[in-house]
């Protein structure tokens, strides 16, 4: 009986998707950042496939902050109202996460942030930077990275600063819910981890989400642990929340997903994400 109640409550629901990208300033994050073929691909998977938003914000700030937290709120909140969902399913990649999960673990900071949690069923996280990165110390440290990095992660702005892993580690342990030994998140927020970077010339599979990003990803693999996208361990990307798949256990041919390639429609990825939807 409860079950049907389940598969009835979600029938009879209004569901919608958010997207929300990573670090970055941004005004066109369908083109610029996840690509129509994504989008477009995930969202055919609701019952109305007009029920979704693309966020477009300012996440080079601190994720607290009214260009990040602030904008992410209120898009969201004008969607949830101008829609009238009442089932939200958030899809956040990268930095985006950290920038969701404060919303879910602060939600006296801003009015608008109970609405918000209200609605949300789940956060699909891919790769999110839950533990910083090895990456972002770099950069603050002013070694070559900043250079190499500039076109990924952006240089010393706030965001960079607040993704460097002893920053990451007082937050996730004063101000933010899901990782050990703290509060769960009222909400689940689910993994989807990368574990690898194929970038053989050779290997068509190199080429989705782009060549050249995949060759960078692979060279700052080498500063990172055995088991990263390029640019976050796993254990970073495995921080907060669950553990919903590692990449190679759903991805098509058992590939690996890059850093860039876990914001494309790379190997079955949208099809996943799109399926999901519906529960």
């Amino acid at each position: 009986m409860l079950a049907l109640l389940a598969i009835s409550s979600v029938c009879t629901a209004n569901t919608g998707v958010a997207f929300v990208h990573g670090t970055g300033s941004q005004s066109n994050a369908t083109n610029d950042y996840w690509k129509p073929e994504f989008v477009n691909n995930v969202r055919g998977g609701l019952a109305n496939s007009a029920n979704y938003v693309v966020i477009n914000c300012d996440f080079t700030k601190y994720m607290w902050d009214s260009g990040a937290a602030g904008c992410l709120a209120g898009q969201l909140t004008n969607f949830i109202n101008s829609r009238g969902i009442t089932r939200l399913i958030v899809i956040t990649h990268s930095n985006g996460g950290n920038v969701m999960r404060w919303i879910l673990s602060n939600p006296t900071y801003d009015s608008r942030y109970p609405l918000i949690i209200s609605r949300t069923v789940r956060v699909n996280a891919l790769a999110p930077s839950s533990a910083g990165t090895p990456l972002a110390n770099a950069v603050i440290a002013g070694n070559v990275f900043e250079s190499v990095l500039g076109w990924l992660l952006g240089y010393k702005n706030d965001a960079v600063r607040m993704q460097q892993t002893s920053w990451m580690a007082q937050y996730n342990a004063q101000n933010l819910y899901g990782t050990a030994g703290r509060p769960a998140l009222p909400k689940p927020f689910r993994a989807v981890v990368g574990t690898d970077v194929d970038s053989s010339p050779f290997d068509s599979d190199s080429w989705c989400g782009g060549y050249a990003e995949n060759v960078g990803l692979e060279t700052t693999q080498l500063w990172l642990n055995s088991c990263s996208d390029g640019f976050l361990d796993c254990s970073s990307q495995s921080a907060a929340g669950t553990v919903w798949f590692r990449d190679t256990a759903r991805m098509r041919g058992s590939e690996p997903l890059s850093h860039n390639q876990s914001r494309r429609a790379c190997f079955g990825l949208d099809t996943i994400l799109r399926s999901d939807l519906g529960s």
